[in-house]
């Protein structure tokens, strides 16, 4: 058996292909432009690029990181912000073009997979990995193994209302997936920033917060506050030894400072182990989770 893998990360705006070997390394790593709104186009990139792999063996299999998932009960893809792959049966295209093995999972599996198997939660038997960014997803990793679920929704806690809410926080904002107050809407990026009066970078809300400036760190604090609030639902259901947060918003220093500090206020235990992480890999996880789909012999 083959000892590489390769893995791709299917972006909105390019794809990466990365041989993944048995030490561990990424290497090479080539990258092309997605196309855009162009299915046809896009396997033929995704086909490119594992042609100019090294692969060496004709069956070394393909782990495709993507936006949205495969709907269990159609096979086809669903909810990509990619539109023009959503509704096709991409798992099915590709293995007929590639002809080799393949297997698809979204960006926050594969960042929780990456993570779990040799980034922040390496030697966790329970690892939640969350994406904080244009949206919010999740992915579960127990012993190793990415936990899907019958219904492929498995780590989907963006879409479940937010804990414990106060007068000023119900109903909650829209969310477009037709219900109000998802945690998505209170903790993704653009949540941010609306609570905070507008537009404005969650990295520069955070930097003013640090800075001392009064509604930025009122802004933080209620971040802070729901972020604690929506881990502790995890935990109280899940109980996972380590939690990692990527995403752009997973680069704020201050979640890892404050929020295991509020957790006991809502976990159901007299104490919280569980630890808030960085990641370790970066923005190189959607690739090397996609090849850890297919884990190392």
């Amino acid at each position: 058996m083959t000892q590489a893998r390769i893995g791709i990360d299917l972006g909105g705006t390019k794809i990466e292909a990365a041989l993944l070997h048995q030490d561990g390394r990424l290497d090479p790593r080539i990258r092309v432009p997605t196309p855009q709104g162009e299915y046809e186009a896009t396997l033929d990139a995704i086909a490119g690029l594992v042609s100019d792999l090294p692969a060496g063996e004709d069956n070394t299999p393909v782990g495709i990181c993507t936006p949205g998932a495969i709907s269990p009960a159609t096979g086809r893809l669903r909810n990509s912000n990619s539109v023009c792959l959503n509704g096709k049966p991409l798992l099915e295209d590709l293995q007929a073009r590639l002809r080799r093995p393949v297997r698809i999972a979204n960006d926050a599996d594969c960042f929780a997979l990456s993570e779990a198997s040799n980034g922040a939660g390496t030697g966790a038997n329970s690892v939640f990995g969350v994406i904080l960014g244009t949206g919010t997803g999740g992915g579960i990793v127990i012993n190793g193994h990415l936990l899907t679920g019958p219904n492929a929704i498995a780590g989907e806690w963006g879409h479940n209302p937010l804990p414990w809410p106060d007068a000023n926080e119900i109903p909650g904002p829209a969310c477009y997936c037709g219900k109000r107050g998802c945690i998505e809407t209170f903790l993704s990026g653009p949540g941010l920033a609306r609570d905070h009066g507008g537009s404005a970078d969650p990295q520069l809300i955070a930097q003013a917060a640090e800075s001392g400036q009064a509604d930025a760190v009122a802004t933080m604090e209620r971040y802070h506050d729901r972020l604690a609030r929506a881990l502790a639902s995890v935990i109280n259901i899940l109980d996972p030894e380590v939690i990692v947060l990527g995403g752009g918003l997973g680069q704020i220093s201050s979640l890892y400072q404050e929020v295991p500090l509020l957790l006991p206020n809502y976990v159901f235990s007299d104490t919280v182990r569980t630890r808030i992480l960085p990641p370790a890999h970066g923005d190189s996880s959607g690739v090397r989770g996609a090849a850890w789909l297919w884990p190392l012999q």
